[in-house]
């Protein structure tokens, strides 16, 4: 049987610290499916299109690994995809509490599902999207934080970035 893992998430933009998650899901999954989720109500930088050309060509070295979008519960596109699991990195212990519920409530929902936690890199361990975003948009260097294409993506939104 496949171990299959849904790595849900805004990935608006990708960063390192998401590929470093995924990367070492896939020690543990035989298949990772990068899941954005599609919420109309929440201003995005990147339309879901660009997030989706961002994660392809930044996760093209894993051939296991799926680009796809969802809206509505996370557990029943878990189930509808068959993914035994669902993973979730973690930078600090103020994730902790929020994940945790998430994570009560997934099982309650559908027990069959399991929620897996990754410590993020050390290396990544400051960064988030919301913060890399804010530094381009005032002119911060991000470039060893994104992958290339994602940087040059935020320069053309941001021309005040180096």
């Amino acid at each position: 049987m496949k171990r299959t893992a849904i790595y849900p998430g805004s990935f608006d933009p990708v960063t390192y610290g998401h590929l470093d998650i995924v990367e070492r899901g896939l020690n543990l999954f035989d298949k990772i499916i990068v899941a954005i989720l599609v919420n109309p109500g929440k201003k995005s930088l990147f339309t879901v299109e660009e997030r989706i050309e961002m994660l392809k060509e930044s996760l093209a070295p894993f051939s296991n690994v799926e680009i796809d979008t969802f809206d509505g519960l996370l557990v029943d596109y878990a189930a509808q995809m068959k993914a035994q699991a669902i993973l979730r990195g973690m930078r600090a212990v103020s994730d902790f509490e929020y994940e945790f519920q998430m994570a009560l409530m997934n099982r309650k929902l559908r027990r069959e599902i399991q929620t897996v936690f990754l410590m993020t890199g050390l290396r990544w361990i400051f960064t988030s999207s919301s913060i890399i975003k804010e530094a381009a948009q005032f002119g911060g260097e991000v470039n060893d934080m994104v992958p290339p294409l994602v940087h040059r993506r935020l320069k053309e939104k941001f021309p005040k970035m180096p």
